[in-house]
């Protein structure tokens, strides 16, 4: 990944800082390590990020902020990537994972009704909840090993098709500056 690229959209640790709804957490928002854009630090925060973000539990953001504390990973990224179970995608992606656990338990699914009500998913939570934790943390942690695998393997052709362009200039400039 290219590390400009996310830079410029990463927020400065002083402007989270100063912000009054985030002064609670000044010292973990201010920790350098946190805060630093290298590959192992990129991936494990993707990991962290995916992870919590396939979780059916609220504060989902709270839970990546403390795994990237605990990892040692990007905070930002970590926080930002809960968003890829934002109220549009949400229902979707739970209901995926309800039918993964439903499949791994070797449980039937339940059908909706034709109007689906949060009456009906209440009344339905207990018969749900199982096969949905099974689902939920099982494609976390395969989302989060092919998101850390993913960027780890893009950080290195991005690297390396870095240096091979830098080479090939090089070798235009020693042509230019040889040939009289």
């Amino acid at each position: 990944m290219p590390r400009r690229f996310l830079q410029r959209y990463m927020p400065h640790p002083d402007t989270l800082r100063r912000q009054r709804s985030l002064r609670f957490m000044g010292h973990l928002i201010g920790n350098p390590s946190l805060w630093v854009l290298s590959r192992r630090s990129v991936a494990n925060a993707f990991s962290v990020g995916l992870f919590s973000a396939m979780l059916p539990i609220p504060f989902q953001m709270m839970v990546a902020a403390f795994g990237a504390w605990l990892v040692r990973c990007n905070l930002p990224l970590a926080v930002g990537l809960v968003w890829i179970t934002n109220p549009l995608t949400m229902p979707l992606i739970f209901y995926g994972n309800y039918r993964l656990g439903a499949w791994l338990m070797d449980t039937p699914v339940r059908q909706a009704p034709s109007r689906l009500s949060t009456r009906w998913v209440a009344e339905q939570m207990a018969d749900i909840l199982p096969a949905l934790a099974v689902g939920s943390v099982a494609s976390a942690l395969v989302i989060a090993i092919l998101g850390n695998v993913a960027i780890r393997l893009i950080w290195r052709w991005q690297v390396s098709r870095s240096w091979k362009q830098r080479a090939r200039r090089r070798r235009k400039r020693r042509r230019q500056e040889q040939a009289p």
